[in-house]
């Protein structure tokens, strides 16, 4: 019987001759490796043929569903990735590119990407993917990537003696356009809303960043507190903003704005100069709206230096509707500066049912003239107004714009 613990090739049975034992022992036999290198040359054989079955085969076609703009899109991240990142606290940068195409090579294997050298180098983002890619430098030209809203564009800063100063960059991008909300382009009835007064009350600005849709335009005052950090998350939302700069009302100085004023009487350097200090008090926004200004906005002489500052740095400028008429717009449009003009005040009174009946009053002239703009102030009521009547009206087939889009 055979010992199936013997060594392979052994049986381990005892030879027929014993210890002292006089027949012969018969000659052992050695092992024999024939057996196993025929197994491996049939193994050899056999992986040939399927190696040579396989290169033989016709390449296997291209999923369908990868488009070029995705192809481009993934080198365009590869290449980013591996490139030296600059040192931030959060490893993420944003890089400019756009598809570079080789005439040799069809339409659809161009998946080759290289930074535009016409655009920033990147910026660091506080949230979103490792690497985001704009490889369309058009696309980067109007509004920003959700994830770097709440982030100042670098070449469109100036810095200053007041602080950070909006200005065109080199490009000739202009911060209007940069940090303006993207809409439809559909030219359906338009309706925008601005609400006022963001950053004076901690409670109501904290209110009107939970309540408000992200299409209602948000207009800080200068003389706000905590301001960047509620830019911040207005444009983490998806906000448009707008900077108060306080105008000369009649009735001043009894009726005050506030200390930094622009007057009718100041020279054009002193309005200047607390134009700028406005400015300067936050970033990130598309334009200026007037607080107060009934007689500042009526003297050209006054307001023509100021519009043409704020059109030279690439802003809008907005009137609520209470500092100025036909005559201001006209005088925009001569020093070529974007102008946007209220129609309707919607809190007048702090009653909501007659807040309603201004939204409704909204709708109507949107519904004749294809646009119309409403201005209200941070108020819990207007908010919440707002707020009611925002949701409804888009499903009555109005688009609400931020201030931007409307703008001439």
């Amino acid at each position: 019987m055979t010992d199936l613990n013997a060594p392979l090739g052994q049986t381990g049975r005892k030879p027929a001759g014993g210890k002292g034992s006089s027949s012969p022992r018969p000659p052992r036999k050695e092992p024999s490796f024939g057996a196993p290198f025929a197994a491996i040359a049939i193994f050899a054989t056999v992986a040939t043929l399927n190696a040579y079955a396989f290169l033989e085969r016709a390449p296997l076609p291209r999923a369908a569903s990868i488009s070029l703009a995705e192809t481009n899109a993934q080198t365009a991240v590869a290449e980013a990735a591996s490139a030296p990142k600059r040192a931030n606290d959060t490893g993420v940068e944003v890089i400019y590119a756009e598809p570079r195409r080789d005439a040799a090579q069809p339409e659809t294997e161009t998946v080759r990407a290289e930074p535009d050298p016409t655009m920033p180098e990147g910026r660091v983002s506080e949230g979103g993917p490792k690497v985001i890619v704009i490889r369309d430098p058009a696309a980067a030209s109007v509004g920003q990537p959700a994830q770097i809203a709440h982030l100042p564009d670098d070449g469109a800063i100036e810095d200053s003696a007041w602080g950070p100063l909006p200005v065109r960059t080199d490009e000739g991008r202009r911060p209007m356009d940069i940090y303006a909300r993207p809409w439809s382009e559909a030219g359906g009835k338009r309706i925008a809303i601005v609400i006022g007064g963001l950053g004076l009350s901690q409670s109501g600005t904290l209110h009107a960043l939970e309540a408000l849709p992200p299409e209602v335009t948000l207009a800080f005052s200068p003389e706000g507190n905590s301001l960047t950090r509620w830019m911040r998350q207005a444009r983490k939302q998806g906000h448009e903003l707008l900077l108060q700069v306080p105008m000369e009302p009649f009735g001043y100085p009894a009726n005050d704005p506030g200390p930094h004023t622009l007057t009718v009487g100041a020279d054009t350097e002193a309005n200047l100069d607390n134009l700028r200090w406005a400015l300067a008090q936050i970033t990130n926004y598309t334009g200026v709206v007037n607080y107060l200004g009934g007689r500042f906005g009526n003297a050209d002489a006054a307001i023509a230096p100021v519009l043409r500052e704020i059109g030279a740095r690439g802003l809008l400028y907005f009137n609520d509707g209470t500092a100025g008429g036909e005559k201001l717009g006209a005088l925009a449009s001569a020093l070529d500066v974007p102008y946007v003009s209220g129609d309707v005040t919607l809190d007048e009174t702090r009653d909501p049912a007659a807040i309603t009946d201004r939204l409704k009053e909204l709708e109507k002239r949107a519904a004749v003239n294809g646009f119309a703009v409403g201005t209200g102030s941070a108020l819990e009521v207007t908010v919440d107004a707002v707020a009611d009547w925002a949701n409804g009206a888009k499903k009555r087939g109005f688009e609400i714009v931020g201030i931007s889009a409307l703008a001439r």
